[in-house]
């Protein structure tokens, strides 16, 4: 976009181009006259109208040149704005649970497929974030790493499916072991663990265990307790196959899960609906922001000296004229 560092230049060359229209609209009324005694008189002046004409050349390109000159000082430019973004992104690594009674259907359409849609709309909020996913019922294993394709990792989260082996086995200090490996060569000032389960750690490492480790590493773990208070539905099959609702007791170890918040200084959270695990982690979301510094830049580019070299252009055609009309050689 062009300006002008010193646009009050710009009235010279408004003043000058005035002024000449008021001259020579002024020469224009005034009447020639010609006072000669005879007419032959006349005819012996030199005839030469292209010479005539040439010596207005001159001054012509003096006014010229000077209103270029005007344009010139008021120093036109061109400016192009942009902005310098500097990111400041977060490592983050959801472990999700997918043993058997995360099929309980106290959430739409289950707890883990509420957990998978709630997840990837967290995860498509932080675009400048690598997010890695592990999964854990009696294991616990990596699905996705550390990664910023947060197309891939919705993908793969989007085919995430319960364990139905081993359906009484949680093994949640495994899960967080696993989630530190993929945190403990990260680079990244913030590290953050979020970890959803429904039920207790009957399995594997002590999750007392896990959470020293995190702590020590400097990952904060916000946990998730996922479900009703009390009795939940739950699909199963009776004796001849068909799929009947059970009403089956909730049982989560909440004490548990803020101990590993708690010592990690994170934040334990309880979500008993669907609308109360979208708030959590919006919560979180909120709590762990990306840090982005924007600076605002100006380049500008002097397209001054256009003008300047066109006035000189000009004085040097009308001072060239001028000595070739004087001299006789036009």
């Amino acid at each position: 976009m062009p300006q002008f560092a010193n646009p009050w230049f710009l009235a010279s060359a408004l003043t000058i181009g005035i002024i000449v229209w008021l001259v020579l609209r002024r020469r224009g009324k005034r009447a020639p006259a010609a006072l000669f005694t005879t007419l032959p008189v006349i005819s012996k002046l030199p005839q030469s109208r292209f010479k005539s004409r040439l010596r207005f050349l001159p001054p012509i390109t003096k006014i010229l040149a000077l209103m270029l000159l005007a344009i010139a000082l008021a120093r036109p430019q061109e400016v192009s704005k942009g902005q310098d973004v500097h990111t400041e992104g977060i490592d983050l690594v959801v472990a999700l649970d997918i043993s058997a009674s995360m099929l309980a259907q106290d959430f739409t359409p289950d707890r883990v497929g509420a957990a998978k849609q709630v997840a990837m709309d967290f995860i498509n909020g932080r675009p400048n974030d690598r997010i890695g996913l592990v999964l854990f019922a009696k294991q616990a294993f990596t699905q996705c790493p550390l990664t910023i394709d947060h197309e891939i990792l919705n993908e793969l989260l989007s085919g995430v499916e319960v364990v139905l082996a081993d359906p009484d086995n949680t093994a949640i200090g495994q899960a967080l072991a696993s989630a530190l490996n993929r945190l403990k060569s990260s680079l990244s000032k913030s590290k953050v663990v979020i970890l959803l389960t429904d039920g207790e750690n009957n399995y594997g490492l002590p999750p007392t265990t896990a959470a020293e480790a995190a702590e020590a590493l400097g990952v904060r773990v916000y946990t998730i307790g996922v479900g009703t208070r009390g009795y939940a539905p739950y699909p199963a099959r009776d004796m001849f196959g068909r799929v009947v609702t059970q009403r089956v007791p909730v049982s989560i170890d909440e004490d548990l899960l803020r101990s590993i918040s708690s010592q990690t200084d994170g934040k334990y959270f309880r979500a008993t609906d669907d609308q109360k695990l979208r708030q959590i982690f919006a919560e979180i979301d909120r709590l762990e922001r990306t840090k982005i510094e924007v600076r605002a830049f100006r380049r500008y580019r002097e397209l001054f000296y256009y003008w300047a070299g066109g006035a000189l252009g000009l004085l040097a055609v009308g001072w060239g004229t001028a000595v070739l009309v004087t001299r006789g050689m036009l």
